[in-house]
């Protein structure tokens, strides 16, 4: 009996030494076939452009193919739920803005991941200011003008957004509470739509992404008023910040994130953090974001958790405020 019991302990003791040498081995295999990095939006669209920018120099330093997998829909809701119902295995992850992570849950029924229990941060990639543009015939130069115009003008002006709960419509809904304005929401499908309905006198104004409207303001056709940015950017230089404006604290930016399945290795997730900040940070693809208006991050997982915090809070207020309905 006592030897048999001896034997049974040797074996066990074989065994979880066994155990605990394979799995640094299958951690340090990793990774051992191509990456998925599905962006949740179409081809073209400026996720798709970064998410490509960052993907060729991240297969390099990882020693595998990492491919780019387009799965448009619903706001970007649709690739997300791929995303957070996938397998924690290193091999699929996210790169995406912040409204599947931050407006989704507070604005969409029946969504079918929480990006705070089914996703884990892994890096913020850049951000981007949102631009407030105008109609030239409105006859305002400036941010004080064009509050002026819209409070003689109450309930009569109309601004355009890409949907709602967008960043372009809380953003406009943020600056109607601040500065006192009533002005009627008209959702379009996308930004080139926001601008036709502006150049066609549809809407006056709208908040949108620079590399949308600057192409339209220097040829003259819109008007940009400011940056939502708390500073003057670099890649804006010539634009004031609403703060520079008179409104304190003012901020609605844009930004794109990198993030995996919940349950994905810790050691991996810090691997591929590293290896993003670096490649983010390299002039060259800081210099390529800023071509497209967008300013390099690269930052540690626990930064974007607590910027996610940061912003459900902040846009949580707006839309109670606003009375911005769940679609």
């Amino acid at each position: 009996m006592q030897r048999r019991a001896l034997l049974q302990s040797t074996l066990a003791a074989a065994a979880a030494l066994a155990a605990s040498m394979t799995r640094p081995a299958l951690a340090q295999a990793w990774p051992n076939r191509p990456i998925k990095l599905v962006v949740p939006f179409p081809p073209g669209s400026s996720p798709d452009f970064i998410a490509r920018l960052i993907a060729e120099p991240l297969g390099l330093a990882l020693g595998q193919t990492v491919i780019v997998d387009n799965k448009p829909g619903a706001g970007g809701n649709v690739g997300t739920a791929l995303v957070a119902k996938a397998e924690a295995d290193g091999y699929t992850w996210l790169f995406t803005i912040q409204g599947p992570l931050v407006t989704a849950p507070l604005l969409t029924k029946g969504l079918t991941y929480d990006p705070v229990k089914d996703l884990a941060p892994v890096t913020l990639v850049a951000t981007s200011p949102n631009v407030l543009v105008i109609d030239p015939k409105l006859g305002a130069n400036t941010l004080v003008d064009f509050v002026r115009i819209a409070r003689e003008r109450k309930g009569r002006l109309n601004y355009g957004s890409v949907g709602n709960g967008s960043a372009s419509h809380l953003a406009m809904e943020l600056f109607k509470a601040r500065a006192g304005l009533d002005i009627v929401h008209v959702p379009y499908q996308g930004f080139p739509q926001v601008v036709s309905a502006i150049l066609a006198g549809d809407v006056q104004a709208g908040f949108m992404v620079p590399g949308i409207a600057m192409g339209q303001v220097r040829a003259g056709k819109l008007k940009a008023l400011g940056v939502t940015t708390l500073a003057r950017t670099g890649s804006l230089p010539e634009l004031p910040s609403f703060v520079e404006q008179g409104y304190a604290d003012f901020e609605a930016i844009s930004w794109q994130a990198v993030l995996a399945p919940a349950g994905t290795s810790k050691a991996i997730i810090e691997r591929v953090s590293r290896e993003l900040a670096r490649i983010i940070k390299s002039e060259d693809v800081r210099t390529r974001m800023r071509g497209q208006y967008f300013s390099a991050a690269g930052t540690a997982p626990e930064a974007l958790a607590g910027l996610m915090k940061t912003e459900r809070e902040r846009w949580a207020k707006v839309i109670r405020a606003a009375g911005v309905q769940a679609e």
